[in-house]
């Protein structure tokens, strides 16, 4: 990320209602991210979920918006299983991995669910449990971290 993190008076990381992140454990560089103080728990596009032996589970992620380009197949371990209730007030069980998120010039370790968010506009929601170790969040503003590189934003688009 090219600028440096603000900080505010209490010395948290601000950031906007919208930035990119990277799942360094995952092989995921770059990610565009939602932060929403309103979920309590991060959540991470995934499809083709296979549960393994050994509470393991392997998914596939598309990391761009609105493009299945660039699909990355992800193995890790399983941390939990919780019944979420999504933004539109159904419920279902989701699995949960923990993994850290890299945001800002921070790295938080995270858990995260695993849900299919093809038709949402954001690849990856940043909850209130990552973001309550450090940061600020100013709905007002969007990419305080500064933005990814052109190449990286085309093919958010689209436009590799």
């Amino acid at each position: 990320m090219a600028r440096a993190p603000k900080s505010s008076d209490s010395g948290l990381v601000v950031a906007g209602w919208r930035e990119w992140a990277g799942l360094p454990d995952l092989g995921v560089p770059w990610i565009k991210v939602k932060l929403d103080t309103g979920a309590r728990s991060s959540a991470l596009h995934a499809f083709d979920l296979e549960e393994l032996a050994g509470e393991r589970v392997r998914f596939s992620l598309h990391p761009w918006q609105d493009t299945d380009a660039d699909a990355t197949t992800i193995e890790c371990d399983v941390h939990d299983r919780r019944i979420v209730r999504s933004s539109t007030g159904h419920t279902q069980e989701r699995i949960v991995v923990r993994t850290p998120i890299a945001l800002a010039g921070q790295v938080v370790d995270s858990e995260v669910t695993l849900s299919n968010r093809d038709q949402m506009g954001f690849r990856m929601l940043v909850g209130r449990e990552a973001l309550r170790q450090g940061f600020l969040v100013d709905p007002a503003r969007s990419f305080l971290a500064g933005r990814a590189p052109k190449e990286i934003r085309r093919r958010n688009r689209g436009r590799a």
